[in-house]
């Protein structure tokens, strides 16, 4: 169990880096201002923490 959740921390590390990665290319290709990149960066990562973890939750439970 304990490397079941150590797996999925790491996994879960990498998504968040990536898609982290692609917002900040997508803020510079369409020009967003600087005073609303900390926005769109809080929540593109809180929606993916919500999909990261339901998707936990459904392994887990399945």
């Amino acid at each position: 169990m304990v490397s079941v959740v150590s797996l999925f921390i790491l996994f879960t590390i990498f998504i968040l880096y990536s898609i982290n990665r692609m917002t900040n290319k997508l803020c510079v290709q369409k020009e967003i201002p600087d005073e609303k990149q900390p926005k769109v960066f809080r929540t593109i990562n809180i929606l993916i923490l919500i999909l990261l973890i339901s998707s936990y939750v459904e392994v887990l439970y399945t």
